[in-house]
């Protein structure tokens, strides 16, 4: 365990740093692959390497229209949003030592209040047209769909782990997060498959790629690595007609030698 949290500090680090300096993904996309390192550490750095981050700059609209990548990108957002409210969730039902059942419903108000109210309708809010309330509307079952999933693969995970690990269910204690780290990842396991359904049947997004368009004033930057704008093709000036060509002048008559005046007798 001890092992988990020293690679966990690197990879959070370095996606941190990475996804804001070269990755042209949407913002919720960028803070969902944080969260989920946060938790998930040399895992989730290794699933933004693989499915998130361009290979070369200027690609990740070629790279992300795998459907495994579009899939990828769907299941770490819901388990990002919900996860987050359901670790939230079983961290204050453990600490006021709640029984089964409220503790129960607690993470799973939390986590799906703070999925789809927020990570998923307000985030995806231009997806609609700028509604929240349409987005919310849009988003309601596949939400739905994918938070229950989720949600049984964190339940599973943890209420087992908690059982036999002593310590596993205080969250004063490490070991309280790593099983909820554990419970995460289970979650996101189990939650692919209907998320690659969704995503197939147009119901949840993939990859986001939210390149910004580049100001006049980075005309130059061409030349120093960055991108320059398009520009716009000269408008050509239409040449004038042609003028007719001169008509050629007549030949000169052939030259005919006078005659000789006839002789008198």
């Amino acid at each position: 365990m001890l092992l988990w949290w020293i690679l966990t500090v690197p990879s959070f680090l370095f996606v941190a740093i990475d996804i804001w300096r070269t990755t042209p993904e949407a913002s919720v996309l960028k803070w969902a692959f944080m969260i989920l390192t946060a938790f998930t550490g040399p895992i989730g750095a290794f699933f933004y390497v693989l499915g998130c981050r361009e290979p070369l700059q200027g690609t990740p609209e070629e790279y992300a229209t795998v459907r495994w990548r579009q899939v990828l990108g769907s299941t770490m957002h819901c388990a990002a949003g919900d996860g987050i409210g359901i670790i939230a969730g079983t961290a204050i039902g453990a600490g006021v030592a709640l029984s089964f059942w409220p503790d129960f419903t607690l993470a799973y108000a939390l986590g799906f209040g703070f999925g789809w109210a927020f990570f998923q309708a307000f985030a995806m809010r231009d997806m609609a047209g700028g509604s929240y309330v349409e987005s919310l509307k849009m988003t309601f079952l596949p939400e739905l769909l994918s938070m229950n999933v989720l949600m049984a693969g964190m339940q599973l995970t943890s209420r087992f782990s908690m059982k036999n690990v002593s310590g596993g269910d205080d969250p004063a204690r490490p070991e309280f997060w790593f099983i909820m780290s554990m419970a995460l990842l289970a979650g996101f396991v189990l939650a692919y498959p209907i998320n690659w359904w969704l995503v197939a049947n147009h119901m949840k997004h993939g990859m986001l790629t939210a390149r910004k368009e580049p100001s006049l004033s980075m005309a130059s930057a061409g030349h120093a690595g960055g991108h320059s704008p398009p520009q716009r093709p000269a408008v050509q000036p239409t040449p004038p007609p042609p003028s007719p060509a001169p008509h050629d002048p007549l030949p000169p008559p052939p030259f005919r030698p006078p005659r000789a005046a006839p002789l008198l007798s």
